[in-house]
């Protein structure tokens, strides 16, 4: 039997990954077009093996017959399964590893995610945030900030949040249930910063993890077309990701963004830092 299922890839948040996953093997992947086949080697521990291109699902038995080779079942039963299944994947990872704001000890920014209560003792209990990396996700500096020779914004959202954090930081796990209300910032830090620097530090760090964030599971309408807009910068990276949206706001902003990088693709553009493995924290 196959378990079909979406998770964050944490620390630091760098998407949504899916997951079919069988007794012996996963595959997973980030943006629906090429699958990493991992065979399971302890219950915990997996190795990869092999990589399939999702358009090619349905000729991997054929072109090994052809080509007199003999495929894995552990494979076959992945791809078998895959060339029919529905995407994006549910969200499974409902226990949440939260730093906390020490004024009210409310969650201030998402740590680390898992789908098994279990598992929350293998994970290191640390309690500290980290930004998604400015060589992976680079967010651009103004003028000034060039001048200046800045810190990049990635780290300097992680040093502000740090600071709020305080100098003893503390952090607990929840368990999240679907629907029920709470004070869970919904892209996973914070946003009432006190200062309008800061608040900027903040917007311009998620503004530029749209393209990201956009593969969340039960954001607000509000928040998702918010997130769209801040998308449209950035719409290479949108092309890549989008078929794991679950949700589109607004279907006229996201026609556009597509119909830009279809157009600038077929002009041979392309993000090689996209491409390299680095550019999502894989599991």
């Amino acid at each position: 039997m196959i378990k079909a299922y979406s998770q964050r890839l944490l620390p630091p948040y760098s998407g949504q990954v899916q997951i079919a996953e069988s007794e012996q093997a996963r595959a997973v992947t980030m943006d629906m077009d090429t699958w990493e086949i991992h065979f399971r080697r302890h219950e915990t521990s997996f190795v990869r093996v092999a990589w399939v291109k999702h358009g090619d699902l349905g000729d991997v038995e054929a072109r090994a017959a052809r080509e007199g080779e003999e495929i894995d079942d552990r494979i076959l039963e992945l791809t078998r399964f895959l060339e029919t299944a529905s995407l994006p994947f549910p969200a499974a990872d409902k226990f949440e590893y939260w730093l906390l704001d020490p004024v009210d000890d409310s969650p201030l920014a998402l740590i680390f995610s898992c789908t098994e209560g279990e598992q929350m003792g293998r994970f290191p209990s640390h309690p500290e945030w980290t930004a998604l990396p400015a060589a992976v996700m680079p967010v651009e500096l103004t003028s000034e900030e060039k001048a200046r020779s800045d810190t990049p914004v990635n780290y300097r959202l992680e040093g502000l949040v740090a600071e709020r954090a305080g100098r003893k930081p503390h952090a607990r796990w929840f368990q999240r249930h679907p629907g029920e209300p709470d004070q869970f910032p919904p892209l996973m830090v914070r946003e009432d910063w006190e200062s309008e620097a800061d608040r900027e530090i903040c917007q311009r760090y998620l503004n530029r993890q749209s393209t990201r964030l956009l593969m969340l599971h039960g954001l607000e309408y509000d928040q998702r077309k918010r997130l769209e807009q801040a998308a449209k910068s950035y719409a290479m990276e949108v092309f890549r990701f989008h078929s794991l949206y679950p949700e589109i706001a607004d279907e006229k902003i996201m026609r556009s963004i597509l119909v830009e990088a279809r157009i600038r693709a077929s002009h041979g553009e392309k993000d090689d830092r996209l491409r390299r493995r680095d550019g999502i924290y894989y599991l």
